[in-house]
């Protein structure tokens, strides 16, 4: 009996597998750890955001802003008219905003910093003022396969103002789940 109760035990306290679910917002969803992913229902071939044309994952800073959301959060988009991986880092802080005449830096324990300047290896898309892109597509590559490889990265961010930089933590389990998901629920086709 005390075997019995011992393995209800492990079974219970083991995670329960990712499942996709249909969103009210008409969209597909899976929580993957820390990540969550999410692949629209409708492809909008000629959409002016990336909702309309892509899935996306993301995880974001335990610190909130006052809308109640990250105010640092990573997002991996893929496209799904051509299967191309995207990263965005968005700054939603209310304590100031990122200043761009000084490098982001993503940090990943006993590696070097990966510097990521506004205009040469970051840039901004589809109107938007606070979220960053990262421009290079073999930077990119090296940055998802590092991403698959750890469990958490730093994020530093200068910011505006003479204000220190703002450091936090995220993230990265649930990275390999969320790149399946979306492959998976991009289009259902073989071939991009």
């Amino acid at each position: 009996m005390r075997h019995l109760a011992g393995l209800a035990a492990l079974l219970l306290a083991s995670p329960a597998t990712a499942e996709p679910f249909h969103h009210p917002y008409g969209e597909w969803r899976e929580y993957n750890r820390d990540w969550l992913a999410a692949c629209p229902d409708a492809i909008e071939e000629d959409a002016t955001t990336y909702y309309g044309y892509s899935c996306f994952a993301s995880t974001g800073s335990q610190l909130l802003n006052a809308a109640n959301q990250p105010a640092y959060k990573l997002t991996l988009i893929r496209n799904r008219l051509d299967g191309e991986l995207d990263i965005a880092i968005t700054v939603s802080t209310d304590a100031g905003s990122y200043d761009e005449t000084r490098p982001m830096r993503l940090v990943f324990a006993g590696d070097p910093p990966v510097l990521l300047a506004a205009g040469t290896e970051l840039e901004t898309r589809y109107n938007t003022v606070n979220q960053y892109f990262v421009v290079d597509a073999a930077l990119r590559t090296e940055l998802i396969e590092r991403m698959q490889e750890r469990t958490s990265l730093k994020l530093i961010v200068p910011m505006t103002g003479g204000a220190s930089d703002a450091e936090t933590w995220l993230s990265l389990q649930g990275v390999m789940a969320s790149l399946d998901f979306m492959s998976t629920y991009a289009r259902k086709v073989a071939q991009y």
